[in-house]
């Protein structure tokens, strides 16, 4: 072990690792920081019902990261570590409404358009998708890469010269549009809506949040092309690829270790306060925490302008999420057969159901009628469970971290979860799916409940009981993400640089940020930055001898 390295990573959640990883690869020495006991942040596998019942905790599905930039650079190393994919080519997603309506999107999205009862609409549904891919360049600009002034100016410019004024500002208005009004404004029949709204919510999002309408057909687009991986024997083995591999390129890994503070001195950041230790950074300190977290609690005073902790102070969080993991004696029968096949759907009515139940949440009170999320991983990966058996990964994005009441009056929520709360709501989402799928209930072998209050306290990254690292409305994402005043992923304070879901492009296990600023690290400096730079040192010694 050794107190210099050339970068300090803080977390191991996926952008963490990829930091790590690609910056060892770059021949820096790198020291990997986690504050819990095993690497990974929201990505882990415990036989949390019964033995023989692989369930992924938190994080389950990888298309964000199979499309993303970090698999680009790392997944044939990864590969080699240990990790496998399981995907389908087939049927992808589904939702199923209460009166029985189910809409099912294929890979192919020629079979998922032939599933709506509009002609116009089949068409275009395929067309929005077509005009995602003619502008994939300028998009994937926006969403994965920095965003600064001169960018957003060049990427704006060049979509206008290539399209034309209104084609481009058609673009510009999706952005300000909620989901429910661009299914609203595109299509006669309700199937976009009921098949696509639901996912807003794995982008922090609800159908009536601004952004909704640029980003319902990226994740459509998302899924056609890249299904929905998710890892052979459980998401932890993602973990341990990644181990195995930063082990391999040297990266010094610190668990059960909590950075108390990040040493700066002279203006820059130079090492971190660990474990009772100082471990000290030669070129980079890389966090990937929350902005409450680095500039509330582990910089110190008079580190950056009152403005950006002002702004920090003011990041708002999202609503929380609860987990809930079954474990079934054997798969459920579905009332439509389709439902099989189909590893994650939603139970929604689209925009009208989880409309109310985001509203119902954000006013702290308990959803009379959730959206259900409804994981299979054993449909696709059978070995996951027991023969013959089955496993059930629910996850409930309009949950209050605080409930303070309950909108079916029927649950005694005082402000805080308890487990008698846990398991009257977990009872409650168990009979909304069973309406789908009878008999469910006689399959239950054992059930496992995380609240937002368990989210909180597993991960200081999920302030409030909240996954994606903070509200991702239009005025705290994108270019304002994570803050107005300290936008980019390089901070107010030299050599520090501030990655994870808090930052832009913002919650997803996609990596990006990470990739981002090990890329900016790494990348060969123009002559004339060099010089530069060697300038300034100079200087900068000439200060320090006067």
């Amino acid at each position: 072990m050794t107190d210099v390295t050339d970068a300090i990573v803080i977390g191991s959640g996926v952008n963490g690792l990829v930091a790590a990883a690609e910056l060892a690869g770059s021949g820096w020495s790198v020291t990997l920081v986690e504050a819990n006991t095993r690497l990974g942040g929201f990505i882990a596998t415990d036989e949390r019902t019964l033995p023989g019942y692989l369930h992924d905790t938190f994080s389950s599905w990888h298309p964000l990261f199979v499309s993303g930039p970090g698999y680009a650079q790392l997944g044939e190393e990864l590969h080699r570590h240990g990790l496998a994919y399981r995907n389908t080519d087939g049927p992808l997603t589904a939702s199923v409404a209460d009166d029985g309506r189910v809409v099912v999107a294929d890979r192919d999205p020629e079979a998922t358009a032939a599933g709506f009862a509009d002609a116009g609409d089949r068409r275009r549904y395929l067309a929005a998708l077509g005009r995602l891919a003619d502008n994939a360049d300028q998009i994937g600009a926006l969403m994965g890469s920095e965003i600064t002034t001169t960018a957003l100016l060049r990427n704006a410019g060049a979509m206008v010269r290539r399209l034309g004024r209104a084609d481009a500002e058609a673009w510009a208005r999706d952005l300000a549009t909620s989901g429910r009004a661009w299914c609203r404004r595109e299509f006669t029949g309700p199937e976009v809506d009921h098949l696509w709204a639901p996912w807003l919510l794995h982008a922090g999002l609800s159908p009536d949040h601004a952004s909704g309408g640029f980003m319902i057909p990226v994740l459509a687009a998302t899924m056609h092309g890249a299904g929905l991986p998710v890892v052979e024997g459980g998401a932890g083995r993602f973990v341990a690829a990644f181990e195995s591999l930063l082990r391999a390129r040297g990266v010094e890994i610190l668990t059960g270790t909590t950075v108390e503070r990040i040493v700066v001195e002279g203006g820059r950041a130079t090492g971190v306060v660990a474990g009772g230790r100082t471990l000290r950074a030669a070129r980079a300190v890389v966090a990937s925490v929350t902005p409450t977290a680095l500039y509330g609690r582990l910089l110190p005073p008079g580190s950056v302008s009152e403005t950006v902790l002002r702004q920090a102070r003011g990041f708002r969080y999202g609503r929380g999420e609860m987990q809930i993991h079954v474990a079934l004696s054997a798969p459920p029968s579905w009332r439509d057969d389709r439902l099989a096949r189909i590893p994650l759907l939603h139970v929604s009515d689209g925009s009208a159901s989880t409309g109310i139940a985001c509203a119902q949440a954000e006013a702290g009170l308990l959803p009379d009628r959730p959206t259900v999320v409804v994981g299979r991983q054993d449909v696709l990966d059978p070995s996951r469970v027991p023969e013959g058996a089955a496993a059930l990964w629910f996850q409930l994005q309009e949950t209050p971290f605080a409930p303070v009441g309950d909108a079916a009056g029927e649950l005694d929520a005082a402000g805080a979860w308890t487990p008698e709360l846990a398991r009257g709501y977990a009872a409650r989402v168990l009979d909304r799916v069973e309406r789908h799928a009878p008999g469910l209930h006689e399959k239950v072998l054992a059930i496992d409940v995380i609240t937002p209050a368990d989210l909180a306290a597993g991960n200081p990254n999920a302030e409030f009981g909240d996954p994606y690292g903070g509200s991702a409305e239009l005025d705290q994402n994108f270019f304002w993400r994570p803050l107005p005043g300290a936008r980019r992923h390089g901070t107010p304070v030299r050599g520090l640089w501030h990655i994870g879901a808090s930052t832009h492009p913002g919650a997803g296990l996609n990596g990006a940020s990470g990739h981002l600023v090990a890329g900016a690290l790494t990348a060969p400096r123009p002559a004339g930055a060099r010089a530069r730079v060697r300038a300034a040192a100079r200087l900068g010694r000439r200060r320090t001898a006067r």
